[in-house]
């Protein structure tokens, strides 16, 4: 099984679109199955999941469903953060949060003191996030915490100020939806995950979708550079 496993969430709209429904139709659905793959992780003791909610380039969606969004946001807060709790599982939420109306900053903010102290899932919402600007971010915070360094930087002196830094690499990246793309999400930590798209819409992927995924990571050969040959350990 996939330690980590990372997923973009596509296809909302169009779910709901071909049931002459409201674009928002389709985000609430996909709430639903955010339940679905938390319990799913959950069942095949998957210990991170990472889940792509809103990218910084979203805001340049109609002004109508960018409000029913961040509407969906606070009410899913409200509604599912005692659920995560009872069954042990730790919410992050990661991102650029200051564009974020106070209330629903207030809410996240809660939500990840309360589930702090749990360790059957690490839950990770990435919202208003963008590959580009967390290893921006990362750069300026590294930089002002050495200022008197002069080159010579290393991957491993970024690394701990990455938004993800507290969790190993996903081993698995999945995209419903159609698009066969990572559109700026975790260009950092993607380097070597192995990539699963689908054409199933995310309201649609339901566990037997899920089963198809990981049946497929089960099937890869993770080589991280190596031969094949290296791989095979030498009989005793």
């Amino acid at each position: 099984m996939p330690r980590h496993l990372a997923v973009i969430m596509d296809g909302n709209g169009r779910w709901a679109k071909k049931r002459f429904l409201p674009r928002v139709a389709g985000h609430v659905k996909g709430v639903e199955l955010v339940r679905e793959m938390v319990r799913n992780c959950l069942e095949q003791g998957i210990q991170y999941l990472t889940l792509f909610a809103f990218s910084s380039e979203n805001w340049r969606r109609p002004q109508e469903e960018v409000t029913l969004l961040m509407q969906l946001f606070v009410k899913a807060l409200e509604q599912e953060v005692e659920k995560l709790d009872r069954n042990g599982v730790r919410l992050r939420v990661i991102g650029d949060l200051s564009r974020f109306e106070p209330r629903l900053q207030e809410l996240i903010g809660k939500a990840q003191e309360q589930t702090a102290g749990n360790t059957r899932l690490d839950l990770t919402i990435a919202a208003n996030y963008g590959g580009r600007w967390d290893i921006m971010q990362a750069v300026n915070r590294m930089v002002a915490a050495q200022p008197d360094k002069r080159g010579g930087w290393q991957e491993s002196d970024l690394e701990p100020y990455l938004s993800m830094s507290f969790a190993p690499e996903p081993d698995l990246f999945i995209r419903t939806g159609g698009e066969e793309r990572i559109s700026n999400f975790l260009l950092w930590q993607l380097a070597y995950t192995e990539l699963y798209f689908t054409s199933t819409l995310w309201p649609d992927f339901d566990s037997a979708e899920f089963g198809k995924a990981i049946a497929s990571f089960q099937q890869r050969e993770r080589r991280f550079g190596r031969t094949s040959e290296q791989l095979v350990k030498p009989h005793a």
